[in-house]
């Protein structure tokens, strides 16, 4: 159980109707129990003067493991990507160095105000490498969906099933919905049986499922033949979406689906257009992703600065800063069905004050511009997830010495083996 603590004199964002210009945010329990001005409280206090209190956010699609890999890859095609990252380094890391890659990658996403990633798992080819995935997820603190995914070379020499220890990862590591951590499955393109497998799985264990999809090729779209096949189902969170016309993303739209769109990577890495103007036009909900720190950033604050600029060049001229903030807080939340992403009492209590009173971002005049337009990591002073404070006063408390230290002797490894 959490200690209940009160978040005094913030100026709240709530990303729901009712912003207010100077509140308190009650936490009791790891949830919010109220919000407003001068509320009475028995409980531990933080100075939120001179900050903007907003929802934790929201990362709805990143390959975590590859933060030990961080800047390896800033030119890198996505062809390229796939030749180097996954198919000749991935196989190179032991069990320890994905738990590692892992950890770091939390501990980063929570200094930059990430309380929530959905770790798009492309790595797994044995239970010891789950088991230390999983772990260092629970062991960071962060909220975290594991979206249970295969090597790419396992990949490509066994197909696109899964292997049947997810079960073992359910029953075993994961079993329930209501913790910090919990389950889904990375469903990646596949032969017939393939996908009618992954789709039972997926029901059988009862779990959401992630995928990345991009323009049609050939014929048949990529979510026309998932619906042909039976296997569209609700809920999905399609990564990517480049180049998908209009009648394939409507069919997100009406299956339940929603896009997660990664701005940085797809402009860099050749991905193509970021599809928000299409999604728009579709009625698909958006989130946003970082992707890949081999190649960008993985904070949140690149990613909606990219998506502001994708947006306003494109026909989506209307589309604004509170849009933006949005994207990446509480539709990251609906995304992939959790109660966060919004700050109201019953909600969870993962909250992040940013330091609006620096000689870089004040005066503020539009709260949502100064977040998305104006801030970055170094304006994030204080997070909680579910009412713990995991950074406070612009430090993370998690002692992460050592890991940097192992991190550097990893990166020797790699470079020695060439």
């Amino acid at each position: 159980m959490t200690q209940s603590l009160i978040i005094r004199g913030a100026r709240v964002l709530t990303m729901a109707p009712g912003d207010l210009d100077r509140a308190d945010i009650l936490v009791e329990d790891g949830r919010i129990a109220g919000i407003g001005p001068d509320l009475p409280a028995d409980a531990a206090e933080i100075d939120a003067s001179g900050c903007l209190a907003i929802p934790g956010f929201v990362d709805t699609h990143r390959h975590m493991w590859q933060a030990t890999l961080r800047g390896s890859a800033p030119h890198h095609t996505l062809a390229e990507y796939f030749t180097t990252v996954l198919e000749r380094v991935g196989p190179l890391l032991t069990p320890e160095d994905l738990y590692l890659g892992n950890l770091l990658s939390a501990y980063a996403a929570l200094d930059a105000g990430i309380t929530t990633v959905q770790d798009v798992s492309n790595i797994q080819d044995s239970p010891a490498a789950s088991d230390a995935l999983v772990q260092a997820l629970k062991d960071s603190g962060i909220r975290a969906v594991f979206a249970y995914g295969t090597s790419f070379p396992r990949a490509k020499s066994h197909g696109a099933a899964l292997d049947a220890d997810v079960r073992r990862v359910r029953e075993e590591l994961l079993p329930g919905d209501d913790g910090l951590v919990t389950l889904a499955l990375v469903t990646e393109p596949g032969d017939e049986a393939a996908e009618r497998h992954n789709a039972r799985l997926a029901d059988e264990l009862g779990v959401r499922t992630a995928r990345h999809v991009v323009q049609r090729h050939h014929g048949e779209g990529p979510v026309s033949r998932l619906r042909a096949l039976g296997v569209l189902r609700p809920g999905t969170v399609f990564i990517h979406g480049t180049g998908l016309d209009g009648d394939e993303l409507k069919l997100i739209a009406d299956s339940g689906g929603s896009l997660s769109v990664a701005p940085a990577v797809e402009l860099v890495m050749g991905h193509g257009h970021p599809p928000f103007a299409a999604a728009a036009r579709a009625g698909v909900p958006v989130s946003l992703s970082t992707d890949v720190e081999v190649t960008v950033a993985a904070d949140m604050f690149t990613q909606l600065r990219a998506a502001y600029q994708v947006s306003r060049h494109d026909e989506l001229s209307g589309a604004t800063v509170h849009a933006m903030l949005g994207h990446a807080t509480r539709d990251g939340a609906r995304a992939l069905g959790l109660e966060t992403g919004v700050l109201a009492p019953g909600r969870p209590a993962d909250i992040v004050l940013l330091r609006a009173d620096r000689v870089g971002v004040a005066p503020v005049y539009d709260p949502y511009s100064t977040v998305t337009q104006q801030m970055d990591r170094a304006h994030v002073d204080t997070v909680l997830v579910a009412g713990r404070v995991v950074k406070r006063h612009g430090r993370l408390l998690a002692d992460v010495g050592a890991h940097l230290v192992t991190a550097d002797r990893l990166r020797d490894r790699l470079i020695s083996r060439g």
